[in-house]
């Protein structure tokens, strides 16, 4: 095993996310500007992860994020119960009666279909967990005390504030001074971004950041944009992407920065609801490509990267290598994206079938 993972017996937690929990309002077929109602689920790079983990697979996650204590707050508060992901470590901030200085986070997105993309449009300012300062989370306590085998966060929750960037370093030095795995999916927002100071500042955050990441996980586009490697032959859509050369990017970035594991997904939309669907992970000097999926039909696409992560994950906590952790990635990822909402409602069961090749006749 290329990580040296904490005994489980030891731990209260499997794995613990830190980021931020959004209210998701999908307009079903229709588009958000002509919408007369909304079907609302949760959401959040990093929380998808967590929950995925606890829902699908069965372990004990939790969830570091804050909310402001109002009604809004209170059905996020719902769907993390339903989730099954640990909320002791949500920390609750006081409503102002209208938001003024604190809120929740909202997200609306339209899935798209055939030649129009998937939309999406932030409600996110000023929320509570974009308000989070180091020190206001003990960071030795939960990995001290209670114990957790898994860290992960990513570029989403740097890119809430000016302050975020500071609490996840907090959070990994502390993850690793106790012998917490740590994972960062680079996850590039440009509108996160852009009133931060757009690429230049991620990859300036992102590169503080590096050095203590155990497992990285992004995309074509994130290592380009997050951390300012070159991909030759990739144009400017991120459209095409020739596999061997991201391949020796991937090469480059881990001589410049201590990763056990560089993960990826690999995407060619060919369409809004069909994609080609791939994965790689770099592990000990050696790639592990995960069987690549033609046309795959796409039913909502958010979230596949975030299951990815959380069955590549799986993968190493269940002490499985490299190959097969990045086939259950791909498998968990593809089938996250046939259910509406941002997190996967697919089961372990059908996961090991995606992974075998089970077709998808009816099962009755």
């Amino acid at each position: 095993m290329p990580l040296n993972l904490r005994p489980k017996q030891e731990c209260r937690w499997d794995l613990v996310s830190l980021g931020e929990v959004m209210l998701r309002f999908d307009p079903g077929d229709g588009r958000i500007a002509n919408a007369r109602h909304f079907d609302v689920y949760e959401g959040g790079g990093e929380y998808n992860v967590a929950r995925g983990l606890k829902r699908c697979f069965g372990l004990n996650t939790a969830i570091v994020t804050a909310f402001a204590d109002d009604p809004v707050g209170k059905l996020l508060q719902d769907f993390l119960y339903q989730g099954g992901v640990d909320q002791s470590l949500v920390r609750w901030v006081e409503h102002d009666g209208v938001g003024r200085t604190v809120r929740n986070g909202l997200n609306f997105t339209e899935r798209g279909y055939g030649v129009r993309a998937a939309l999406g449009s932030y409600d996110r300012g000023h929320t509570a967990v974009s308000q989070l300062k180091p020190g206001d989370i003990n960071w030795n306590e939960i990995f001290g005390s209670h114990g957790a085998r898994w860290f992960h966060t990513g570029g989403i929750f740097c890119a809430l504030s000016s302050s975020t960037p500071d609490v996840a370093l907090e959070a990994m030095k502390a993850a690793r001074q106790h012998g917490t795995i740590v994972s960062y999916d680079l996850n590039f927002r440009a509108s996160l971004w852009k009133a931060l100071g757009g690429k230049k500042t991620a990859q300036e955050v992102n590169r503080r950041i590096a050095p203590y990441v155990n497992v990285m996980i992004g995309n074509e586009e994130d290592f380009s944009a997050a951390l300012g490697f070159e991909v030759k032959g990739l144009d400017e859509s991120f459209a095409a992407l020739d596999v061997e050369n991201f391949k020796q990017m991937i090469k480059q970035v881990v001589k410049d920065y201590p990763f056990d594991v560089v993960a990826t997904t690999l995407r060619n939309a060919k369409t809004a609801t069909r994609n080609d669907w791939g994965a790689v992970c770099y592990c000990d000097g050696q790639f592990y490509q995960a069987r690549n999926r033609e046309d795959l039909e796409i039913f909502d696409r958010v979230g596949g990267g975030d299951s990815f992560a959380s069955g590549l994950i799986y993968g190493f906590l269940a002490g499985e290598g490299p190959q097969w952790a990045v086939e259950c990635g791909a498998a968990h990822g593809a089938l996250a994206m046939t259910t509406p909402g941002d997190t996967s409602m697919g089961t372990l069961k059908e996961v090991l079938q995606i992974m075998k090749g089970v077709g998808a006749r009816i099962a009755r």
